[in-house]
């Protein structure tokens, strides 16, 4: 095995069985570990009886492999198969549209470390994409790499520089716009693309719970429902995701009325008071509507509204919580807070005189589903009187990336309080429904 490297398409036989896959950098030297077709790993211990045969060098199949310790990268077994050993390419179909596809990274462009055993973000946009030939039966793919940066580090700045991309894209032709994203965050991107842009064609955000190098990864089904919806005609910002266990149909939700639910489930989103708007059942990838409150293609003007003011943030009331922690925020120049209060909206009777400031105070709720209300108590009646603006039902980091985007465009204390009171991209409903919880 000496001359046998990280990369090499090997083929094994052991004690009768043969084994074919990619060497796997391994903790011991007797042992060599190969990546197999079905995406699983398997360990073989190496002695005088074990045949070896390379089929093919890395140096041949393009494999690339870094054994620093902040890179370790492997693309897929299966695009060996398709693109090098049977010589199969995937061709492009002019009849088809024009969809781009943004990556910004996330678990959706990550691949195991296995020097490390962390999950990293090291996965190229066209790998991916190369990955998943069925989205060659969809439409014309083009890439971007924006960036490639898991969701825990997102930052206004990249909202902007994604919405300023998107917008790029739309200008030039493209037909729907795919964000490849992680999932951590995604809800406040979502929100924050729904506010900033006014688009003719639909923009969707995809993710995914498990790496794509995992047999149970939900990448590449994300993907595909992903690049269908952005084929449609629902012209909205929306999260294309799972929605059950199984790899049965991915939802459609809005992206003002959505949530991470669960830390590790593969349906992890949700539809805060709201339905979604529909799901893309799968592998047909026809889609069932639930609901006809939607922007449709060609419905409005390309526009961008890029201007946001970063320094706000979110307040998270709890028993005993010291009301100085707004004067601290008012302070250090934030121009803008979400208060998540409890039940209805509520928040100590000591904190009132601290809501009294010349910055726009929103107040949300810390429960999941319902709307806030604060004319139904007596504090909630002070806090009326204090100055604070209660948004009915809006999902506490959509009332953050909204905030953000209002302060934006108007500094106004009076207009601000207007338009966080005003239903502008589906983000307040009318009413709460049974179904929102």
């Amino acid at each position: 095995m000496t001359d046998i490297e990280y990369g090499d398409l090997v083929r094994i036989k052991k004690d009768g069985i043969e084994y074919c896959g990619i060497v796997m950098p391994s903790t011991t030297d007797d042992t060599t570990v190969l990546k197999l077709d079905n995406g699983y790993n398997i360990g073989v211990n190496i002695d005088e009886k074990t045949y070896v045969d390379r089929i093919k060098s890395k140096k041949n199949i393009g494999v690339s492999i870094s054994n620093n310790k902040n890179q370790n990268h492997i693309v897929g077994l299966n695009e060996y198969y398709d693109n090098d050993l049977t010589g199969e390419k995937t061709t492009k179909r002019k009849d088809l549209p024009n969809v781009s596809v943004i990556f910004t990274g996330g678990t959706i462009a990550s691949r195991i470390d296995y020097n490390t055993g962390a999950v990293t973000s090291q996965v190229k946009a066209d790998e991916l994409i190369r990955a998943i030939p069925e989205l060659s039966d969809i439409a014309i793919i083009s890439t971007e790499q924006l960036f490639n940066i898991l969701s825990e580090n997102m930052s206004p700045k990249n909202w902007v520089d994604i919405a300023r991309s998107v917008y790029d894209k739309i200008k030039k032709g493209s037909y729907g716009v795919v964000i490849a994203h992680g999932t951590d965050t995604m809800g406040y991107t979502a929100s924050a693309l729904s506010f900033m842009l006014r688009m003719p064609v639909p923009v969707v955000l995809v993710g995914s719970q498990r790496s794509s190098d995992r047999p149970s990864s939900d990448s590449y089904m994300n993907m595909i429902c992903a690049t269908k919806v952005a084929t449609s005609d629902i012209s909205e910002v929306s999260v294309v995701m799972h929605g059950t266990v199984s790899d049965d149909f991915c939802l459609i939700h809005r992206g003002t009325n959505v949530r991470k639910m669960h830390t590790s489930r593969r349906d992890t989103f949700r539809s805060i008071n709201s339905i979604p708007i529909g799901r893309i059942n799968y592998p047909a990838l026809g889609i069932d509507l639930f609901s006809d409150r939607y922007k449709k293609r060609g419905g409005e003007d390309l526009r961008l509204y890029d201007e946001i003011e970063e320094k706000c943030a979110i307040i998270k009331f709890y028993p005993g919580c010291d009301p100085n922690i707004i004067d601290f925020f008012v302070d250090e120049g934030y121009k803008g807070l979400v208060i998540e209060g409890t039940g209805l909206g509520h928040v100590s009777s000591s904190w009132i005189s601290h809501l009294k400031q010349n910055i726009p105070i929103v107040i949300t709720s810390q429960c999941i589903n319902g709307r806030v209300c604060d004319r139904v108590y007596d504090t909630g009646r002070m806090m009326i009187k204090a100055g604070v603006i209660d948004c009915e039902d809006i999902l506490p980091e959509t009332a953050l990336t909204k905030l953000m985007w209002v302060l934006g465009q108007t500094n106004d204390l009076e207009e601000v309080k207007r338009l966080m009171k005003t239903d502008i991209r589906c983000e307040i409903s009318k009413s709460s429904r049974s179904y929102s919880f």
